[in-house]
């Protein structure tokens, strides 16, 4: 595909007010994946407060990615390694409390599941715990109890015009050694000298060999200009400030409308071409699903025609050595789904809906059955597929009719 990365901001962005992914986004990001397109999620959160995301869009299946703290951290999802990180000094950790101390604001870093604090009672600090399913730690003496290099600590207030005065001065102050910057009117935030969504993001590619015409980037916030500004598309939301849209490429609707999945059906869905589906990719990111187990591999697809092959072996045979036909019928059901998927149109999905086949002879173990799926109808709320089986001699073993469900996004 044209594309090969799609990066999000999450608060405003992927999640609409009600901090949840819609139906349409988690139905939309998914097929993306399936098509080959990797997916990063680029936050200010911390990254224990983004792995149910990263979780229910299936980010460990497709090699995905998780961006933390606005850029501090990043790990992939597949097995949670960390492949970039940049630490605060500990040794300036007391003097942002004692700067903390001498304002009246609160303090807190992240430890793991844990939010360490001087202020566990501070309304702000305790939504952060709840955004993020983290626990609230209360430590009097803050910096003493840091014996952890944090990637991020936080300010907070709610006198908003001592906050601006504390951040002004450490631009000044600390130019060079820390960053600092407001990502809401209640929170100051602190991180290592030169952290960004961008500059991280352009690390992670630099190292992963991901290339900027590759790159869509989603946001909403001022965090996110400069990563917009970096890929090869960059989209707003509806719902972000003139002075973000303007750095935009694209203005999409807002998080609550639907914008991110509107805008990547028309980037991404809109025009797929078979040539472009990496099989390959496909084939291997199957590997932990019901494909992998079987030993179901893509060969072939194009708009009317969709191939695969299946060995008969231990995992789909009949105790005396035949292939089951369970399996057959489900190597049926894998062929005509994909192709559906490839012909429906940006703002639809497809589900299965009936499957009936004839087994008209036997595949033995050790044999390669390939199935040859084609579509038979293409209507406005349903596909009718055909796919035959056959063994590796050219033997007609089954005949499937499929029938999927055509249904739009809501």
């Amino acid at each position: 595909m044209k594309y090969k990365m799609l990066v999000l901001d999450v608060d405003g962005t992927l999640l609409n007010d009600n901090k949840e992914v819609s139906k349409r986004t988690l139905a939309t990001l998914r097929k993306v994946q399936q098509m080959g397109v990797r997916i990063m999620l680029a936050s200010g959160r911390p990254t224990y407060g983004l792995l149910g995301l990263a979780k229910m869009l299936e980010l460990d299946t497709y090699n995905g990615y998780v961006m933390a703290y606005n850029g501090g951290q990043v790990i992939r999802a597949a097995d949670g390694e960390v492949i970039f990180e940049r630490r605060i000094n500990p040794e300036l950790i007391p003097y942002l409390e004692k700067k903390a101390d001498k304002n009246g604001f609160g303090i807190l870093t992240y430890n793991e599941d844990c939010i360490v604090t001087n202020m566990p009672d501070n309304s702000h600090i305790k939504a952060e715990a709840e955004l993020n399913g983290m626990k609230i730690v209360y430590e009097e003496h803050f910096s003493i109890a840091i014996d952890f290099i944090p990637c991020k600590c936080m300010l907070v207030s709610d006198d908003e015009e001592a906050l601006v005065g504390l951040e002004n001065h450490w631009k000044r102050r600390l130019d060079g050694v820390l960053d600092v910057f407001r990502s809401e009117p209640f929170f100051l935030e602190v991180v290592g000298c030169r952290v960004n969504k961008a500059n991280t993001l352009a690390a992670v590619m630099e190292m992963e060999g991901i290339k900027t015409d590759d790159i869509v980037v989603f946001g909403d916030g001022v965090a996110d200009v400069t990563m917009l500004q970096l890929a090869s598309l960059g989209i707003a939301m509806g719902n972000a400030p003139g002075s973000v849209k303007r750095c935009a490429d694209y203005i999409t609707l807002s998080n609550n409308e639907d914008g991110v999945a509107v805008a990547v059906e028309k980037a991404f869905l809109a025009e797929v071409r078979p040539s472009e589906i990496p099989l390959d990719e496909l084939n291997a990111q199957s590997k932990s699903t019901l494909m992998g187990n079987l030993g179901i591999q893509y060969t072939y697809a194009s708009h009317d025609r969709v191939e695969a092959t299946m060995p008969v072996d231990h995992r789909n045979r009949q105790p005396f050595g035949i292939l089951h036909g369970g399996a057959t019928l489900a190597l049926a059901e894998t062929v005509a789904g994909f192709g559906s998927m490839i012909i429906c149109n940006p703002d639809e999905y497809v589900v299965g809906m009936q499957v009936s086949g004839n087994h008209i002879s036997s595949a033995h173990e050790g044999d390669t059955v390939r199935a040859v799926g084609t579509i038979v109808h293409k209507g406005r709320s349903s596909h009718v597929w055909n796919v035959d089986v056959f063994t590796s001699t050219g033997k007609l073993v089954s005949s499937v009719r499929v029938v999927n469900s055509v249904m739009k996004r809501k």
